[in-house]
């Protein structure tokens, strides 16, 4: 994606909020998108992130009876819950040993981090919070702009019940529901971008 595009992109994107249910992608594609969104930046590379594609349509009903009925959830080709790992950082040394073995960063770095991370987040379940939604969130953003590179389009939906998706797609407590990501080809009736703020009300240079 070139400047321009990204630019382009930005510009003219909008929430997808009416699909075409008769219109398919593949599972190829659906497992290409997360590939490229894990590409996103995380602190000290945790890769606290879970995606769960919700493709069939048994469980995109279920999943739209936990976002209070929301047809886009199920008139998408597949909906995405991006989830947040708030026990992430129990794993960073694994996540790390790759770039260990690269000759990205040392052994004694990685265990410098592994040890700061512990430390700071496993009393701190504030802090684990934050930076599950924060990697989510960040993830999120970077499927869009796969998919959008692919000719599709997305929506986001924040509107849903936390514990229903969790019972619903048994997911533990350590992983955190953030945000519902739609994709697929979209119907007729959609809006298009609405108008935002004006700069000087949004940004500060100091």
């Amino acid at each position: 994606m070139d400047t321009s595009r990204i630019q382009h992109y930005l510009e003219s994107r909008s929430t997808t909020g009416k699909y075409d249910p008769a219109k398919k992608i593949t599972a190829e594609t659906i497992s290409e998108l997360v590939r490229l969104a894990t590409y996103s930046p995380s602190a000290f590379n945790l890769q606290n992130w879970k995606f769960v594609a919700v493709h069939s349509e048994e469980q995109k009903s279920n999943l739209c009876q936990a976002a209070y009925g929301q047809q886009q959830v199920k008139d998408a080709s597949v909906t995405y819950i991006v989830c947040g790992d708030l026990e992430g950082y129990k794993t960073l040394g694994d996540a790390l040993q790759p770039s260990v073995s690269e000759g990205i960063i040392t052994e004694e770095i990685k265990a410098t981090w592994v040890d700061m991370v512990t430390e700071s987040h496993q009393d701190n379940s504030e802090l684990r919070r934050d930076e599950a939604i924060r990697s989510a969130s960040l993830a999120s953003m970077s499927l869009m702009f796969a998919a959008d590179e692919q000719g599709l389009s997305t929506g986001v939906v924040g509107g849903f019940d936390t514990e229903a998706v969790q019972s619903a797609f048994n997911l533990p407590s350590s992983i955190l529901p953030v945000m519902l990501v739609t994709v697929g080809y979209p119907a007729e009736g959609n809006w298009p971008q609405k108008m935002r703020k004006p700069l000087q009300e949004v940004l500060e240079i100091i």
